[in-house]
């Protein structure tokens, strides 16, 4: 343990503005990091391969240094961490999908990005060309008395992103739920590679749709330390009310969402209503609903004027004025409490142990904000509270963004009232060297991790992107168990976790 984190602490400098060192690890320190994680002595914020490697960040929940960490020549293996924490098991077999490398004594080794679409096998390894069908999928095996499957998906009612839920129930009763996503892979690792930055940047918001500020901002994070860029504070500015509106227009379609799925219609329609004034006016202020393309690295491409940001006052003193009612309209309907409250509850050692980010962790005991524990500007010089519960349920993750709802329109108010003044971007060059940056970004579900390395042509040699749904998806499996089967859209809806986010 000692060893890991001194590595982590050993030049530790703010890896946002700096490129980030790779600490070279031996197979036995590898292994050992692997025990340091699931003994909880480090946190797992990332693991990714590329030609010949394989990297993971880490993180000391003390003092929150971050470090990144490979083991090279490994081109056919690499010992497993998830046999010893379970989190990295899913980001393992997509490794194995796109790079062909084998998790050594993994416990599951099944494909989760190859559905047997593909015509090549190993696409960002050397490619081959797909010989046969591929095998038929196994849902793992559950074993009782009275026991039968309920097969969800991967098509649904709503409009949503495709997923397959395979339930084993007693009766009503969930026994196991299996999740299988993939159906929305876009190749886009493949895409990054060869990529101008700007293309990059275009690329990285596109990865989830809700969460493309998030994303943008952590992409253009990794750049810029890449290349030791420090972009004007009137734009990161900017991307702070950028990503507290996507914070808020998220929060607002949860609690509405969540609420419906509990035959509560009216908050959704009432939600959906002050959800729909902060997308108006993000196409107003930004040029888009989801403000995509406007945050590049440098800084921004676009300004706001005197009118925009009177437009934004207005919003946020609306919103304001109208959440509350609805905030005790929630608290007081007896009908609507019965389904939320006690509803699949997540542990507080299980959030800790698969270091769940956002709203999720947060109602269940974990005390980890990015803005606020590995803060970045303007996050730095300002004041915000972290909601914090243990009771873990469908109402805590409720009460979780109904305090971040408040918090976001606090911030919001502060960032217009105190928007600095100057340019908005500056110049973005390669440098004729290899580079790599991190960047990690709270969004709305949590945090988002981008690893960016560049080669000496100023173009992308591999973008790792790790959405907080990779730790959350697992999660929801745990929580619908004991729960009936009714109860499992709520439980759903209460996670929100991304489908594009892990499915690449």
């Amino acid at each position: 343990m000692v060893e890991i984190l001194e590595m982590i602490a050993a030049g530790q400098t703010d890896f946002r503005t700096t490129p980030m060192p790779r600490h070279k690890l031996t197979k036995a320190q590898w292994e050992q990091a692997a025990d340091d994680a699931a003994r909880g002595h480090v946190s797992l914020l990332g693991l990714w391969a590329t030609r010949g490697a394989v990297h993971m960040a880490l993180m000391d929940p003390n003092s929150h240094a971050v470090g990144v960490f490979s083991l090279e020549n490994r081109r056919k293996g690499f010992p497993s961490v998830a046999r010893l924490h379970p989190p990295a098991q899913r980001l393992e077999r997509s490794i194995t999908d796109l790079f062909g490398m084998r998790a050594e004594g993994a416990e599951d080794s099944r494909p989760w990005l190859d559905h047997g679409a593909w015509k090549i096998t190993t696409p960002l390894a050397k490619a081959a060309p797909r010989e046969g069908d591929a095998p038929d999928y196994d849902f793992l095996p559950v074993i009782g008395d009275g026991l039968h499957q309920v097969p969800v998906g991967p098509v649904h009612a709503g409009i949503i992103e495709p997923g397959h839920f395979r339930f084993t129930a007693q009766g009503e009763t969930v026994v196991r739920l299996e999740e299988r996503l993939g159906y929305t892979h876009k190749g886009i690792d493949h895409l990054m590679r060869g990529a101008s930055i700007a293309r990059g940047a275009e690329l990285a918001q596109r990865t989830s749709g809700d969460s493309t500020v998030a994303y943008g901002w952590a992409y253009a994070q990794a750049v810029e330390a890449a290349l030791g860029v420090t972009p004007p504070p009137r734009a990161v500015w900017l991307r702070a009310i950028m990503a507290e509106l996507e914070r808020l227009a998220n929060h607002l379609n949860d609690i509405g969402a969540i609420c419906n799925d509990a035959a509560f219609a009216l908050m959704l329609a009432q939600c959906g209503t002050l959800r729909e004034q902060v997308m108006r006016a993000a196409h107003a202020v930004f040029g888009h609903r989801f403000m995509r393309d406007v945050i590049v690295p440098g800084g921004v491409a676009r300004d706001i004027d005197s009118a925009g940001r009177g437009m934004l006052e207005g919003l946020v003193h609306d919103i304001a004025r109208d959440f509350e009612p609805l905030v005790e309209l929630y608290d007081n309907t007896p009908s609507l409490l019965a389904r939320t409250v006690g509803a699949g509850i997540l542990p507080v050692d299980l959030a800790a142990q698969f270091g769940a980010g956002g709203y999720i962790g947060r109602a269940s005991g974990r005390d980890f904000d990015t803005r606020r524990d590995l803060p970045y500007a303007p996050y730095d010089k300002l004041v915000f509270k972290v909601p914090l519960r243990s009771d873990g349920d469908v109402n805590a993750r409720i009460w979780i963004r109904i305090e971040e709802t408040r918090q976001s329109l606090n911030l919001l108010g502060e960032l217009l009232r105190s928007l600095p003044e100057g340019d908005v971007l500056v110049p973005v060059s390669p440098m004729k060297e290899q580079r790599e940056g991190l960047g990690i970004v709270e969004g709305f579900r949590g945090d988002v991790l981008v690893w960016v390395a560049l080669d000496a042509r100023g173009r992308i040699s591999r973008c790792h992107m790790r959405d907080p749904s990779w730790f959350q998806w697992p999660l929801l499996e745990a929580v619908i168990e004991d729960n009936i089967i009714a109860d499992f859209p709520l439980c759903n809806k209460s996670f929100n976790c991304s489908y594009s986010g892990v499915d690449l």
